[in-house]
């Protein structure tokens, strides 16, 4: 692994989990074989009646009968299904299938076919229909953009250009506003601030009119979702503490997860509350909905495998409460906070206004919600599975099986592992929380143990760690493997099977790269094939150290961008540039917001690349050859 945030986070699996109910013979099967189900997206009738379910890794929507809990109906679609939007009128459901060309499958729900197929950008997910039922909003979460669907033309009339990787969007009652969520950052790491926004945008002039910057270190955002009377947004997201060295894990010190609740009619932040108690993390919170009755707000917890259940007009109220007076002096005993800016920091917040509700048995990765009437339905990622939640009583959820239990590939397993907060010592995060649920960035600097205090690097992706080695930046680490085993035994003085560091291994040497959004039709564009020319060009010298195939020469290099946090001895490792398009912010220390700025700004001596000499058009050109591999 390039970086140690992950190992961090691996050494924590060790805690709490059963080697033997968990493990089973290693199968070569990869994490997206068809075989699991793998449900990551819901959408109800308004009615009640049937719930659809999109099958992330099967290719496939399922329909359930709500009342009697059985399929009635499977349809496939063209590939990973990972958002799902029914018509107001109940008559359409619009399936995001994601892809590097990705489709939307109109879905007739009478006759259960699909009857049309609109064309979206890379890895189309999270759609939205307006309220009059006329326009249709899609996160290109790659493209990072929203696309606008004209649904009586069936044809896309704009696109809207937002900060970075929407993953999840909603739409304001009167349908004049929507709020697109940010996955990560789309900045520089290394300032005393950073965090990722909420797009606000308005669905008339089709514009972004303001960023919702949410507190420092948001990142890894997942959720939308507004109030019934669309005065109130509530945002999932992690709040990681990456100013602070990792030493310890208690009480958040690393990873918070977050709830942020929004003013539509401001377009302000209202503020933030943590969903962790002061012992008990709420591992990688994921889906969010309000009741229709405005009473609730759910929140599902893919790391620790829980729904929160929260008290809405209670929580609004505690919020307005403390915007005007301190706490302590209208009777809240129990919050730690005495004005709104204490509110992120305090683990008691909620107390009294919550209740968490354990899936129980072997249900994992709550990565979608859905809320009819009472009862709250979760889509389980890993347990090819339904949890059924009466979020009105204290009743233990039910299950609801969407298909025949399948072995666990040790691929598959590692991934679960991966993403596995209820494995960390009491839930506060995985892996995932610093690298997202597929091994790669979440924007940020971290200050890890694995080379000395003081010194933070930038977060990396996991894909071709082990292929490239040595690991970590300062390539303290021989190779991804002693990484794997080095943070279990150290990072967090844990002791971990062999087998669980060999199932993550085999997860991380099975990711893939995506293709590039800056291809055209899958190959180069023209700027790209000059900027190749110059890649390649011996007097530019990019090739030397960033070989073709893995683009690394697996050495390290003073190359001039020694920062003031770093010794005047360091040589920092060569990384791979290999779907480096969506691996940034760039360099150790996270100094480059852009490849352009990797060969200019912070490229003042020709170090690492001789490019002085070049125009801006040809400098252009560069970059957007290295942005296409």
């Amino acid at each position: 692994m390039k970086n140690a945030k992950p190992l961090t986070l691996i050494a924590a699996v060790a805690l709490g989990f059963s080697f033997h109910t968990m493990w089973a013979a290693p199968k070569s099967k990869p994490a997206s074989d068809p075989a699991y189900l793998s449900p990551s997206a819901l959408a109800a009738r308004s009615d009640g009646t049937t719930l659809f379910i999109a099958c992330e890794t099967a290719n496939k929507v399922i329909a359930l009968d709500v009342a009697s809990g059985t399929i009635t109906q499977t349809i496939t679609v063209p590939s990973s299904p990972l958002g799902l939007a029914l018509s107001p009128d109940n008559t359409r459901l619009y399936v995001t299938c994601a892809a590097p060309d990705s489709s939307i499958a109109v879905i007739d729900v009478t006759k259960l076919k699909t009857i049309k197929t609109l064309p979206a950008g890379h890895t189309a997910m999270a759609p939205v229909v307006s309220p009059d039922g006329k326009m249709l909003y899609v996160c290109n979460r790659f493209n990072n953009s929203i696309a606008v669907f004209d649904l009586k033309k069936q044809k896309q009339i704009a696109e809207i250009a937002v900060q970075r990787e929407p993953v999840a969007a909603a739409i304001s009652p009167d349908g004049k506003t929507l709020f697109a969520a940010n996955h990560i950052h789309a900045g520089r790491s290394d300032g005393d601030f950073v965090a990722t926004s909420v797009s606000v945008i308005d669905t008339v002039t089709q514009k972004v009119v303001k960023e919702i910057v949410l507190p420092n270190g948001s990142t890894l955002l997942r959720g939308v979702a507004l109030s019934p009377d669309g005065k109130f947004a509530a945002v999932t997201h992690n709040l990681a503490r990456f100013h602070l060295p990792t030493t310890q894990i208690e009480r958040g010190w690393i990873n918070n997860n977050a709830l942020s609740i929004i003013d539509v009619e401001k377009r302000e932040l209202l503020n933030t509350v943590l969903l962790d108690n002061v012992d008990s993390g709420a591992g990688n919170p994921w889906a969010v909905e309000w009741t229709r009755d405005g009473k609730s707000i759910c929140v599902t917890h893919a790391g620790t495998h829980e729904l929160t259940v929260i008290d809405a007009p209670a929580l609004l109220e505690k919020l307005a409460t403390i915007a005007k007076s301190p706490l302590q002096k209208v009777g809240y005993q129990t919050s730690a906070s005495r004005k709104a800016t204490d509110v992120p920091n305090d683990l008691a917040f909620l107390v009294g206004l919550r209740k968490r509700v354990k899936l129980g048995g072997d249900q994992k990765a709550p990565r979608a919600l859905a809320l009819i009437g009472n009862k709250a339905f979760t889509a389980n990622y890993f347990s090819d599975a339904l949890s059924v939640v009466d979020i009105s009583s204290q009743n233990a959820p039910t299950q609801i099986a969407l298909g025949p239990k399948h072995e666990m590939s040790v691929v598959r397993r590692g991934e679960l592992i991966w993403n596995d907060a209820s494995l960390c010592f009491q839930g506060w995060q995985s892996c995932a929380s610093c690298h997202s649920s597929d091994a790669r960035v979440d924007g940020l600097n971290w200050d890890n143990l694995n080379d000395g205090i003081g010194n933070p690097k930038n977060s990396k992706s996991m894909l071709l760690a082990h292929k490239t080695p040595p690991s970590m930046a300062l390539g303290v680490r021989a190779d991804a493997e002693t990484s794997v085993r080095a943070g279990i035994r150290n990072s967090l003085f844990v002791v971990l099977p062999e087998e669980y560091a060999v199932a993550l291994d085999e997860y991380l040497k099975s990711l893939t790269p995506l293709p590039s959004p800056h291809l055209v039709k899958g190959k180069l564009s023209k700027a790209a094939e000059r900027g190749k020319k110059l890649f390649m060009n011996e007097d530019v010298g990019c090739a030397d150290c960033h070989k073709p195939g893995l683009f690394t020469d697996l050495k390290s290099y003073n190359v001039g961008t020694i920062g003031r946090f770093d010794h005047p001895t360091n040589r920092f490792d060569t990384p791979s540039l290999v779907e480096v398009w969506r691996s940034g912010p760039y360099l150790h220390d996270g100094s480059a917001a852009t490849i352009r700025d990797v060969v200019t700004t912070r490229n003042p001596d020709d170090q690492h690349g001789n490019v002085s000499h070049l125009t801006q058009e040809q400098i252009d050109d560069l970059a957007a050859y290295v942005l296409s591999l």
